[in-house]
């Protein structure tokens, strides 16, 4: 799993709220047990046409957006079943972190384990964004997970200015600990094997 330490990114605006993991990934995607080519299938039912074109309007499909590795997104993101194959989408197409209002908590606790950052910020200030990112999609927003902010740079007719706004947000400090080091939880374990090791030993004696 790849560490996250600081990411500065463009972002994709999904102003869509209460999007679901059948919405993120539908349902035939299911029956694959790796992660390869979940990215493909990110969004389809928005993101292509019924001839299996891709739909133009749809926001994953627009180039002032390609190559951003944050979502900015809709209150209550990640409801609906628990497919882990929904954080597996979102990290093979590309995305490194999520910003929303309210996520699913287990779409939340899934992306953790999964090296993709859920980060929730007020409502107020994620439709301000989501403002600003379709207004100026070349905006970067700065991710500093040490630090637990997001940073973003003060714009002015289009031009940065030598101002800045940042927010807080909350994160378990375990799962931090994991994200920064990129562990997953098999990962964690086995980073302490020296320990393990010598606690089994002591115990033996």
């Amino acid at each position: 799993m790849q560490p996250f330490t600081t990411l500065t990114s463009t972002a994709l605006p999904l102003r869509t709220e209460n999007v679901d993991t059948d919405q993120i990934i539908p349902a035939r995607y299911l029956t694959a047990v790796t992660q390869e080519g979940m990215g493909d299938g990110l969004f389809s039912w928005w993101r292509y046409s019924r001839d299996g074109s891709p739909n133009p309007d749809f926001v994953l499909n627009q180039p002032q957006y390609q190559g951003s590795e944050i979502l900015v997104a809709g209150r209550n993101f990640g409801i609906g079943s628990s497919r882990e194959h929904a954080v597996w989408a979102l990290t093979q197409y590309g995305f490194r972190a999520v910003i929303s209002p309210a996520f699913a908590d287990i779409f939340y606790n899934n992306s953790l384990k999964n090296g993709l950052l859920p980060i929730r910020l007020p409502e107020a200030t994620v439709r301000s964004l989501l403002d600003l990112v379709e207004e100026l999609s070349k905006t970067s927003i700065c991710i500093d997970l040490q630090n637990q902010t997001v940073t973003l740079p003060g714009l002015l007719d289009g031009e940065t200015s030598d101002a800045e706004t940042s927010w807080s947000f909350d994160i378990d400090p375990f799962r931090k600990h994991c994200l920064l080091r990129g562990l997953d939880d098999l990962g964690y374990l086995l980073d302490k094997e020296e320990q393990i090791s010598a606690f089994e030993a002591a115990v033996s004696l």
